[in-house]
């Protein structure tokens, strides 16, 4: 739980918050980022690859913003309602304690409701008197389209050419060209309610007095915890296992069942460098893990939508050099995701530059097809029997991975350095290869099976003559390299070797003495090994994850608890992660992140497991 100070000599608010200083609230279109002073510095309406409203997080002076805070010297601390990803924000103040109640109801597939995108503020004093202090300046098209402000009927609609927003409210608001403001104080059992509601030909704007708020705050927790009553996890990590989850269903896209990288884009990995990247599209790999940690937990439900996904809204097409398959699509399974700077804005903390877009949707990944691959093969195995159609899609990839494995290519970090033949890629690709061979063989499905063992057999000749390095005792990042790198981590999670393979024991221990600090896992050296990008990173959290599961997997139990006890730490106040860890502990990189969330599931779960 976060206590943010305010004393009496600081400025009202910090300029920026720390990217760890946030909860996240959504509606399974959408996100919301709410610092731990009461203000949504991120929003993106209605869907989470849309333009933001309010992006001050990338600049506090043009992105737009949502404050609502005490007037007066506060603590202030945060947490989710239990069971919920309703966040609650608490102030503390010499006359009274205040709370800011967010959230995001899920709108009911019905008619004439599926447009709605509402987000709800309940203010609300449970002790003494407080006094609040409400700002709503939105900045549409990532600050850069203008807007105007009417206040028709009651309520205040902020109109861009683009879009709409109303802003209704219970407390009086005052109005200039561009934002609503008001100046208000509750006494014990008052509260104030605040709902911002996109609105277009199709849905018109609704008042939230008391009582809708009252409704919908309820049907919105008994949402989330029926969602989470189906989770069959019992460990010893239970609460933090199951933050993990509702934050990857907030990531999850419920029309199209698509799953989000995170849903932010240009936070840094690191402070001042370029490292920016826009993460709010569907990575086959990333999305393939994860329904990997949802089926541990007994959520067949999202992995059946996100197959849905693959067969509806993606086709593998016949390929060229490239691949049937891009690496990343749009939430909508779009493939054109044109990558361009917003020069208008600082980017966060002055880290320019700010992109949209992803240019990396053009690379050539071939450790997709793995991760892709597996995910069907446990779908099939723990959720249900994947359709004959899917099977022939399947078969074209396994074919395609047949002809094409031995290419060079980007890798799994998506480096800008020129491509390589990377073992990670190689691995992956005997994955695809033997989890289609496991799938047909347990399914009677039909198979060129002499073909897929040849090519299964070669990949794995190829890995052990050309990617184990004598000098260093262990397997390495490229063919012919003596680079390390934590994606290796996976050889013995793949089940490509044993756990107490001598080869393996050794790679595990160079890694250890190599790329790990303090439980915290580097992916490769950029100094060692160029990925075209300046700068330094910071650890990358996945990989610390996968490192206590080859520590499991070796039979390591004190090592890897003690390592998985020290990542918890680095966790924010409300259990969340971003992409990578900085030096002195900080987070770093979009947030939050499936990738690291679903690498904790996996990690607690197999953690518990061999504990007993």
């Amino acid at each position: 739980m976060a206590e943010t100070p305010y004393p009496e000599d600081a400025p009202r608010r910090p300029r920026y918050l720390p990217i760890a200083e946030h909860g996240l609230i959504g509606d399974l279109r959408t996100v919301a980022l709410v610092g731990s002073n009461g203000t949504i510095d991120w929003y993106c309406c209605p869907a989470f690859d849309a333009p933001s409203v309010f992006a001050a997080i990338l600049d506090a002076e043009r992105g737009g913003s949502f404050e609502l805070a005490a007037t007066v010297p506060a603590r202030t601390k945060q947490f989710y309602f239990p069971d919920t990803n309703v966040l609650i924000t608490r102030f503390f103040t010499e006359d009274g304690v205040g709370e800011v109640q967010d959230f995001m109801p899920v709108v009911a597939e019905s008619p004439g409701e599926t447009g709605r995108h509402r987000l709800i503020r309940r203010v609300v004093c449970v002790r003494g008197t407080v006094p609040f202090r409400v700002l709503v300046a939105p900045r549409f098209d990532y600050g850069a389209a203008p807007h105007t402000v009417r206040t028709p009927g009651g309520l205040v609609l902020f109109e861009s050419p683009a879009q709409s927003l109303a802003l209704t409210s219970t407390v009086l608001l005052e109005c200039d060209a561009r934002d609503a403001r008001a100046d208000f104080k509750l006494s014990e059992g008052e509260s104030a309610v605040f709902a911002l509601d996109q609105v277009d030909g199709a849905v018109a704007p609704r008042a939230c007095a008391h009582a809708e708020a009252e409704h919908e705050f309820n049907a919105t927790v008994t949402y989330w915890r029926r969602w989470l009553h189906q989770s069959r996890y019992r460990g010893r990590w239970r609460e933090m296992v199951h933050r993990s989850a509702l934050t990857l269903k907030l990531l999850t896209y419920a029309p199209t069942g698509a799953i989000v990288a995170a849903p932010t884009t240009s936070l840094p990995e690191q402070l001042g460098g370029e490292r920016n990247w826009d993460y709010r599209y569907v990575w086959v790999r990333d999305a393939a893990f994860a329904v990997y940690a949802l089926l541990r937990l007994g959520f067949s439900g999202e992995a059946e939508a996100f197959m849905r996904f693959l067969t509806t809204h993606i086709s593998p097409g016949c390929g060229d050099g490239s691949g049937p398959l891009q690496i990343m699509y749009g939430i909508d399974g779009r493939a054109d995701l044109p990558e361009r700077e917003l020069l208008h804005l600082a980017g966060h903390q002055g880290s320019a530059p700010v992109r949209v877009g992803n240019a990396a949707a053009g690379q050539l990944q071939l450790d997709i097809y793995g991760a892709l691959i597996d995910s069907i093969y446990l779908y099939d195995k723990w959720a249900q029997p994947i359709p004959s159609g899917q099977w022939d899609d399947v078969c074209h990839l396994v074919d395609w991975v047949c002809d094409h494995w031995d290419q060079p290519d980007e890798g799994v970090w998506e480096t800008r350095g020129g491509r390589k033949n990377f073992l990670y890629s190689r691995l992956m690709c005997w994955v695809a290869i033997e989890r289609a061979i496991r799938l047909a063989t347990h399914r009677g499905l039909p198979a060129d099976h002499r073909r897929w063992r040849q090519a299964r057999d070669a990949i794995y000749r190829r890995i052990m003559d050309r990617g184990w390095s004598e000098r260093l005792g262990a397997f390495v990042q490229y063919e012919g390299g003596d680079v390390l790198d934590a994606s290796l981590l996976m050889m013995p999670l793949a089940k490509f070797i044993a756990p107490t393979d001598p080869k393996w024991l050794s790679t595990l221990d160079a890694l250890t003495e190599g790329l790990v600090s303090d439980s915290l896992v580097y992916r490769y050296d950029p100094q060692a090994s160029p990925d075209g990008l300046r700068g330094d990173e910071g650890t990358f959290s996945i990989c610390s994850f996968w490192y206590v599961e080859a520590l499991v997997r070796a039979g390591r139990l004190d090592e890897a608890r003690l390592a998985f006890e020290k990542m918890l730490t680095y966790a924010n106040h409300l259990g969340l992660y971003a992409e990578e860890i900085g030096r002195t502990g900080e987070q770093q990189g979009n947030f939050p992140q499936a990738f690291t969330h679903l690498s904790l599931i996996s990690a607690a779960f197999n953690l518990d497991r061999a504990l007993g």
